[in-house]
């Protein structure tokens, strides 16, 4: 079905004589078959959305509807590839059209011709339904995809067979109840814009260990959960993203650059094949799919960049994996929400935002989740997304902020401050927090004991005692403040110095597992007990507490060997302890 367009205003075209065409439907837009998506409809006028640049269309171009929904192409030949907003391969699209990518290009996002080796587990004769486990294909040296029957797919397995295919070719084939054969692939489309079906839902349970200690030990984020990571421009947001990407203990990440610059795509492209990953030892591109939808590409392909992650990372989520989609900014996303809400002439919320700002967000970020899985098999996957947001100025009262605060449940406020400081991640450890404390304390009491979640409590009350007397320092200096304060004000240093602040260019300091991380503050905890019982015993020349040879080595200890940083904390433990109870019995004497 066509209809001919009557207006054409930026990336928002209408057209009439669409009478039967429904929102969400994918249309073609003029002779060079733009790719676009119906946003409302009025009669037979319909408001399209064009993903790509419209410059020479005009009234009376032909539109022409496909009657499918904005889908992605699912199966075999996702990792390791790299695709625009609405899922093409930029790599098979260069080669087509060169560095640029010319309007209207249609490139499949699986690769057709590529042959696949599948070996089949489920056995001819059974009962199968949506989520059934057919077989596997190893796509990658980390990553084992297995084939799955199609969500809405039900009936008893009439073949299926080992072989060599691509992704179109039939595998196997299913009897449904009404006695339909339905060949089966291993290529799925789903709609980009509706979630795919679970069992159940869990409540997360265990965290996701990014190696980056202040989020891990501070500020600890849920496998399944929601984060956002806000800041000011220069102060970080993509460093830490690059970080929980390159480092997070999840089997796949879904990395989707929606509307940043295309030189840190380029360094996510450039780092990766090269990083290993610490659990597998493999390449991090490996278990890596790239969203490329850069600040210089349609705005409006923004809009669905993200939901084209997320549908990926659902599918690998229903394999029974651990995914995790980072989305880097939804603020970029928010300024394509609101050009074309501004086009379609909605009456606008708070700064220009559609006033449905909040519910697309929490469409988003309630797409994460920790489920059982559908197949009948009780397998579990988790899905976690992170999103950065960009205030403009580091303003969090602006809209997207407050509407994304209220979604999320970890916030990891970055501060422009710290990152002049040179201070990184520069997450402000009084702005942020994480209400997965207690869902996750089973888990941390299980594994470490309470050694954890006390030693958090400790850091975090050092801390904010340090904020507190930062006030009094700056009225009468720090010479006027009791040993005891200043015993404080030096812990509080130690920690957010020696502990916090990690070196992302440092091969020993860039990773910490939890094990390290848990040892490095019992340290500087020790040292701080250690100090405060030598003032009880009369020293009050703390100077000479801070300068002990041990307190050096603490801070070169955060760059200890992974295999023998237990041996070098027990062994700076117990020089500090031989130094300080020393200077103790001499008293003052010093």
């Amino acid at each position: 079905m066509s209809g001919k367009i009557v207006k054409v205003s930026g990336p928002l075209v209408v057209a009439e004589g669409l009478e039967d065409a429904n929102i969400a439907d994918v249309v073609r837009v003029g002779t060079q078959r733009l790719i676009g998506e119906v946003l409302t409809m009025t009669g037979g006028s319909a408001a399209i959305q064009v993903y790509e640049e419209t410059s020479g269309l005009g009234p009376g171009a032909d539109v022409v509807t496909t009657g499918m929904q904005l889908s992605v192409e699912l199966g075999p030949g996702l990792l390791e590839n790299i695709y625009d907003g609405i899922q093409r391969p930029l790599t098979e699209v260069r080669e087509l059209t060169g560095e640029t990518i010319a309007r209207g290009v249609d490139v499949p996002a699986l690769n057709r011709s590529r042959l696949w080796e599948f070996t089949a587990t489920a056995e001819v004769g059974t009962e199968v339904t949506g989520g059934t486990i057919l077989g596997t294909v190893q796509e990658t040296s980390a990553i084992l995809h297995k084939i799955m029957v199609p969500p809405n797919t039900a009936g008893t397995l009439a073949s299926l067979a080992s072989g060599t295919y691509t992704v179109e070719d039939a595998i196997g084939t299913v009897k449904t109840a009404s006695g339909e054969t339905v060949n089966l692939t291993m290529l799925q489309k789903w709609p980009v814009r509706v979630s795919r079906p679970y069992s159940k839902k869990f409540m997360p349970h265990a965290p996701l260990n990014s190696g980056q200690r202040i989020i891990d030990t501070l500020f600890p984020l849920a496998k399944g959960g929601t984060a956002a990571v806000p800041g000011p421009f220069g102060s970080g947001k993509t460093v830490v993203q690059h970080q929980l990407a390159k480092w997070s203990d999840v089997d796949i990440v879904v990395y989707i650059g929606c509307g940043e610059r295309g030189n840190e795509m380029t360094d996510v492209l450039m780092e990766f094949p090269e990083l290993k990953d610490p659990k597998s030892g493999e390449p991090l591109m490996k278990r890596t799919v790239l969203i490329a939808n850069t600040s210089d590409m349609p705005v409006a392909a923004r809009e669905a960049s993200i939901y084209t992650g997320i549908t990926i990372a659902e599918y690998f989520r229903d394999m029974g994996y651990d995914v995790a989609v980072i989305a880097d900014s939804t603020s970029r996303w928010a300024e394509a929400l609101r050009e074309m809400s501004g086009r379609l002439e909605e009456m606008p919320g708070e700064e220009g935002y559609p006033a449905y700002l909040s519910s697309r967000l929490a469409q988003f970020y309630e797409r994460a989740g920790s489920v059982e899985c559908i197949g009948g098999d009780k397998r579990r996957g988790t899905l976690t997304a992170i999103g950065a947001v960009s205030p403009p100025g580091g303003d969090t009262s602006e809209p997207v902020s407050q509407a994304t605060m209220r979604i999320v449940k970890v916030f990891w406020g970055l501060d422009s401050s710290l990152a002049y400081a040179r201070h990184f991640p520069a997450i402000n450890w009084l702005n942020s927090y994480s209400l997965y404390l207690d869902t996750l304390k089973p888990f941390y009491d299980d594994t470490f004991g309470t050694r954890f979640l006390e030693n958090r409590a400790r850091a975090m009350s050092i801390l904010q005692e340090e904020s507190n007397l930062q006030e009094i320092v700056k009225l009468v200096g720090a010479d006027a403040l009791s040993p005891t304060d200043r015993l404080t004000l030096e812990t509080a240093r130690i920690i957010r110095e020696d502990f916090l602040q990690q070196n992302a260019f440092d091969e020993l300091d860039s990773y910490s597992s939890y094990e390290k991380q848990l040892e490095l503050l019992s340290l500087v905890l020790q040292y701080s007990e250690v100090c405060a019982d030598a003032i009880a015993k009369g020293v009050t020349k703390v100077d000479a507490l801070f300068a002990v040879g041990a307190r050096e080595s603490m801070g070169r200890a955060k760059s200890a060997l992974p295999e023998v940083f237990r041996e070098t904390y027990a062994e700076i433990a117990r020089d500090m302890k031989y130094q300080i109870e020393e200077i103790a019995a001499g008293g003052n004497e010093i």
